[in-house]
């Protein structure tokens, strides 16, 4: 290890080199390993080879068989890719190895909390948030839920935090909840039949507020969460929120709001108005490595109850306490060892800017926008939603059920673009969604191109 670090400037140029490389090859490289690929089975060495060795290994056992997520045509899941300014800031996170857990000793939480002002700030959300970067949305849902939890709680003469969840009562009211959603009620203790489907709008997956507001006024329960949805998976519908909050608060419910991507609409001004109310949720998820471009790991986690969080968080021992004008994170989130996460989208913010971050989602608008014309004007693919923002549903027009399924992994397998299956009103479908910052007008023109071909085919 100590003949590493002392060759370590030699051994950082041939992984830049590589990583230079690798990054030229994204447009035009496989998009995706449809193999399943697993390592040979291999013992763990017995003696160290050194870094050269083992990177050797990696190229030729491991590099071949990657992704390529962080290109223009990786159109699955919510997937955005890691910019100039974040990649090298995350090689930097490794370098100086900061534990964003407790404060006092480093610059570091100060800056992961100015990124959290930034980014109130950027979309336009009131001071009266303060946050923390989590590690996905997924752990940003359930410290919603566990706020929730808190406050449903305390509506019961229970501090569920000290107490536990005996005695409570607590009811779910969502519409269209994400699946991390209904993993993160099993998790933090709720059950998943805590959850009260609420009814959706007709060809929406948008909550019809009409049936919150019966189910919450027929709920004998003492103890309420609704969780509503800015920008859903699928259909990228928006719950009206400011309804919702309006409800929330005569029934003493707390609100979470699940924007995950559909925050950044926000940038937007003739997309803003969708998430009117926003400002008025008890806590809201997102995520930065999505749509902005961020390495994974790096979600979002914002409330107007600090207090609430830092009840259900704390971790109180003698040697964890410090002395510092910024709280301790490890008391306001999952993890006590905290990456240096912040920083990334902290360069980001500061390389790029509002504007450039607009940018971005603008473009992705209009590529799900021009996707979204070819595929209405074809007569061979059925265009299932309208595009309302970066996620496009549509399905082959003659085919169904596991023949959409068969047809996608076709196309999956020629390594020209990657989509995921969804679903929409009952049918089996494609989904794309565009939240890359490499993605162009020409990559929308050359899957339309592929999609013709392999329809016809």
């Amino acid at each position: 290890m100590l003949n590493d670090f002392s060759e370590f400037t030699v051994l950082a140029h041939k992984v830049c080199q590589w990583a230079a490389a690798f990054n030229q090859r994204l447009p035009d490289m496989s998009v995706a390993d449809m193999t399943d690929p697993v390592p040979l089975p291999r013992s763990v060495p017995e003696s160290g080879r050194g870094f050269n060795e083992a990177f050797n290994t990696f190229k030729e056992l491991i590099a071949p068989h990657l992704s390529g997520s962080a290109g223009p045509r990786y159109w699955g899941f919510v997937t955005g890719g890691t910019t100039t300014a974040a990649q090298l800031a995350d090689w930097l996170v490794s370098t100086i190895d900061q534990n964003v857990g407790s404060s006092g000793d480093s610059i570091a939480s100060a800056i992961e909390q100015q990124t959290m002002e930034w980014l109130l700030e950027m979309v336009d959300l009131p001071n009266t948030f303060t946050g923390i970067l989590t590690t996905g949305a997924t752990a940003s849902n359930m410290l919603g839920l566990t706020c929730g939890r808190q406050f449903a709680g305390y509506q019961q003469g229970i501090d569920i935090a000290e107490e536990g969840l005996s005695g409570s009562d607590i009811e779910v009211f969502s519409a269209t909840p994400h699946a991390s959603t209904l993993k993160c009620m099993a998790m933090v203790g709720l059950g998943r039949k805590a959850w009260r489907p609420v009814a959706c709008l007709k060809d929406s997956e948008a909550m019809d507020v009409s049936d919150l507001e019966r189910q919450l006024a027929a709920s004998s329960s003492p103890g309420k969460i609704v969780v509503a949805s800015a920008g859903t998976v699928t259909g990228n519908d928006f719950d009206n929120l400011a309804l919702i909050a309006d409800l929330c608060q005569q029934h003493k419910a707390w609100l979470h709001v699940d924007a995950a991507f559909g925050l950044f609409a926000r940038l937007l001004s003739e997309k803003k108005a969708w998430s009117h109310g926003l400002e008025n949720a008890d806590s809201i998820t997102s995520d930065a490595h999505k749509w902005l471009n961020v390495p994974y790991d790096c979600g979002i986690f914002f409330t107007r109850h600090s207090q609430v969080l830092r009840e259900s968080c704390a971790a109180d021992a003698a040697y964890l306490k410090t002395e510092s004008k910024i709280p301790s994170f490890m008391n306001l989130g999952i993890e006590n060892s905290r990456r240096f996460r912040a920083l990334p989208l902290w360069m980001s913010l500061e390389a790029y800017g509002i504007d450039g971050i607009r940018d971005i989602v603008r473009a992705n608008c209009g590529q799900a926008e021009q996707f979204a014309n070819w595929l209405q004007s074809s007569e061979d693919f059925t265009l299932l939603k309208p595009a309302r923002m970066n996620v496009v549903v549509f399905k082959p027009t003659k085919l169904e059920g596991s023949d959409v399924t068969r047809f996608l992994k076709q196309l999956n397998q020629t390594g020209e673009v990657y989509l995921t299956p969804g679903e929409w009103l009952g049918q089996a479908a494609i989904r794309a969604a565009f939240s890359n910052w490499q993605t162009r007008a020409e990559d929308v023109d050359r899957v339309c191109q592929l999609l013709q071909n392999l329809v016809r085919s």
